[in-house]
């Protein structure tokens, strides 16, 4: 009997050191909640306010305003405030109306005879339109002395659909309209600026990936900053920018005769893939603004959308006076932690919550703390199985073990966790990994990262209280994405590792100060890797489930794990997944067309939207997959039919 007793303590305290180290995910912090919405309603959400009275305003894709009262309840009131309208996606509140950019002008909303609809459509602003149907206006963002500013897409080329074209003023474009009803140019070099944001009075701005923007990124919006899509330089003549379309080409010409240390390279080695980089430009016109951060394509998302400011004090989570921003195509947040070096803005964005239903478009807080999510898909194609919708995000109170600031030293990082670490662990050199890459900036859709390096960790050095580790690297780059992995981190009361262990940080400047001394450093290491301490990967890759590609006549074809580091260096996870469709058909559904492996490659380099008339996103062109790497590809595709 004390055997059999003994055994059972034994079972259960295994059983409970087992739970303890088994660690949360993304739902157990944060709960998604769809609210109920009234049949016959189509919420194609284009921008999101929550009004004084608590009260929540939603404007439409499809040109209609809604004022949702009680938001949170169980019982939300709708109530169409506003119709007719042209394509809004932006909406603000001032003074007892509401403002929201139409897709030729900025409009004011008001209730005149206080029936809870807008009686009064006015016009504060019209601007000009050629007629394409990708010059969306993103909008309007009000500016502490109470004027609005409005961003403007590019059009797209007739005969290349994905290159950005300035058709008239204000495309490719950040612009300001005043308090008396004016138009003044702001800052040019953006692409798809599907987020304009205030964020403790200064404004920020989202793009996406396309040419000339390697992948998305935040930037912050100066007056007469450049972004770096040369469209909108046609209209620079007097505005506040000051560089001209000549100046930008010749430049460019310059920089495809150089090499990233600016020495000169044969010509037979120029073009396109010859590494161009937008710091490049910026070292040469001080108007050039770099990205705060870069979000790593097909990571943290394929679409970047809105910036929030977290003001809840508290009421959302840890992460006060920190930024989110969604994303539209992977329908996800990621959360951004920012900080100034030398003047200038610059820092990590980190996963933070995926698994909503439609594309996030729209983000605002409601006075209880919870975040209300506005998503779309229509015309450009997101994970998630609805075409739109409205949820909610709440924090149910429990503390996630995340990092909760990265901040960068001279040289390496600190950072900062939410909870004690184990020290052990944390002061263990193979519980990180760290590497650095780029993008390039050339008129191709996009870019893989290039110039990627592992970075060296020499040492660590974990606080008194346990909540800061500082890791000192040898050969951080300036201008250089710094990927840092924490997979063998654990927290110090649980074990938990941590629930997202990657933060991708871009280092514009490195500080100035103190270096630690070696001597100050815990340099040891266990000789367990942290990729042998992560999670293992559960990603079903084909259909008979065992996650190998099978062989075909020719001889052997790569396994998924062969293939998958060439899928993300060309960001082809980004759009496309084994068996499920994402913003592009799944490989299994091309595997069923049974072309062959030259002409899957063929496609990679010219591909043909017609053949997929249901998915509403067009690939672009691919040139910078190898050859090699587009024929492994290929092959793989073409076995998960088999």
């Amino acid at each position: 009997m004390k055997k059999i007793a003994q055994i059972a303590f034994a079972l259960l305290a295994t059983m409970s050191m087992l739970q303890a180290q088994e660690s949360p995910k993304e739902e157990d912090f944060y709960k998604i909640i769809t609210p109920p919405i009234p049949e016959g309603i189509i919420l194609e959400v284009g921008g999101l306010t929550t009004m004084p009275n608590g009260s929540l305003a939603i404007s439409t894709r499809r040109g209609e305003v809604w004022i949702v009262d009680n938001p949170t309840s169980r019982t939300p009131y709708f109530r169409k405030f506003a119709t007719g309208l042209h394509e809004i996606l932006g909406l603000a509140y001032k003074e007892g109306a509401l403002y929201c950019a139409q897709r030729g002008e900025l409009t004011k909303l008001i209730d005149k005879n206080g029936d809870g609809k807008a009686d009064v459509y006015e016009t504060v602003y019209a601007w000009p339109l050629s007629g394409h149907y990708h010059e969306y206006s993103f909008g309007p963002k009000l500016a502490p002395d109470g004027s609005f500013f409005v961003s403007g897409n590019v059009a797209f080329g007739d005969e290349e659909w994905w290159r950005g074209e300035s058709r008239v003023p204000g495309r490719g474009w950040i612009f300001h309209i005043t308090n008396d009803g004016k138009y003044e140019p702001y800052a040019t070099g953006v692409r798809s600026p599907a987020g304009i944001s205030m964020l403790n009075g200064e404004l920020f701005y989202t793009d996406n990936q396309g040419d000339w923007m390697g992948t998305g990124g935040i930037f912050q919006v100066k007056k007469g900053s450049f972004m770096g899509h040369p469209a909108g330089l046609k209209w620079a003549a007097n505005s506040p920018v000051k560089l001209t379309e000549k100046q930008f080409f010749a430049e460019r010409d310059n920089r495809q005769n150089k090499d990233d240390k600016g020495r000169a390279i044969k010509p037979e080695n120029t073009g396109n893939e010859t590494p161009q980089f937008l710091y490049q430009l910026k070292e040469k016109y001080d108007m050039v603004q770099l990205p705060a951060v870069w979000l790593p394509y097909g990571v943290h998302g394929v679409s970047t959308s809105e910036l929030i400011l977290d003001n809840t004090q508290g009421n959302f989570g840890p992460f006060t006076g920190q930024v989110f921003v969604g994303d539209q195509g992977q329908s996800n947040i990621m959360r951004i932690v920012l900080e100034k070096v030398k003047g200038e803005y610059q820092g990590a964005s980190i996963g933070f919550r995926s698994g909503f239903q439609s594309g996030v478009l729209r983000m605002a807080f409601d006075k209880d703390g919870s975040m209300f999510v506005g998503e779309t898909n229509r015309g450009w194609g997101s994970a998630g199985d609805a075409n739109q919708g409205l949820q909610r995000l709440v924090w149910n109170g429990k503390m996630p073990f995340e990092m909760y600031t990265v901040k960068a030293q001279p040289d390496g990082f600190e950072i900062e966790f939410t909870m004690p670490v184990d020290r052990k662990s944390a002061e263990d050199l193979d519980s990180y990994n760290v590497s650095s890459y780029l993008y390039k900036h050339y008129p191709v859709y996009g870019s893989p990262p290039i110039n990627t390096e592992t970075v060296k960790v020499v040492g660590v050095k974990v606080s008194d209280d346990a909540k800061k580790v500082r890791i000192v690297l040898d050969g951080m780059r300036q201008y250089y994405v710094h990927k840092i992995q924490l997979e063998g981190v654990r927290a110090a009361t649980n074990s938990w590792s941590l629930v997202h262990t990657d933060a991708y940080y871009t280092l514009n400047n490195i500080p100035d100060g103190e270096k630690l001394k070696v001597s100050d450093l815990k340099t040891a290491r266990s000789g367990k890797t942290a990729a042998s301490v992560a999670a293992p990967e559960k990603e079903h890759v084909s259909p008979d489930g065992k996650g190998k590609a099978t062989t075909d006549n020719a001889g052997k074809v790569p396994t998924f794990a062969e293939v998958k580091p060439l899928l993300e260096k060309n960001t082809c996870l980004a759009c496309h997944a084994a068996e499920k469709k994402v913003v592009g058909p799944s490989y299994l559904d091309v595997a069923k067309r049974k072309y062959s492996n030259d002409k899957i490659v063929d496609l990679i380099y010219h591909p043909k939207p017609e053949n997929w008339p249901d998915y509403a996103t067009p690939m672009p062109p691919m040139p910078q997959v190898s050859k090699a790497d587009a024929m492994k590809i290929a092959s793989w595709i073409n076995s998960l039919a088999k």
